[in-house]
């Protein structure tokens, strides 16, 4: 089992976690569940009590990977499975990311 902590402009927002079979779950806190304006992290996570499951990586997150050649070179680069979507998001956004979000792996 893999996890990444979702930061939604530096703030923890909640968290991600990759399961041994490769499926995936995605959770907000509970802090940020009971502050009305904190806002969703996106349109298809909607803040609610019960986690999101997936076979896949969930779209949102999906992505934010880079593809083709950046791709190739990124997974190159960090020693990074081709189809480790897990790895690849956490080694691409957890510094410096378009938008609000940012995906910090759990050590």
């Amino acid at each position: 089992m893999r996890q990444a902590k979702i930061l939604y402009k530096n703030k923890e927002a909640g968290i991600l976690i990759q399961h041994d079979d490769g499926s995936f779950t995605f959770r907000y806190n509970d802090y940020w569940m009971n502050d009305a304006s904190k806002p969703n992290i996106s349109l298809t996570l909607t803040k609610q009590l019960q986690e999101y499951h997936s076979k896949n990586l969930f779209p949102f997150f999906y992505n934010m990977l880079p593809e083709g050649s950046n791709k190739q070179v990124v997974c190159k680069l960090n020693r990074i499975d081709l189809k480790d979507y897990f790895g690849l998001l956490v080694t691409t956004a957890k510094n410096d990311n378009i938008g609000a979000i940012r995906v910090v792996k759990i050590e």
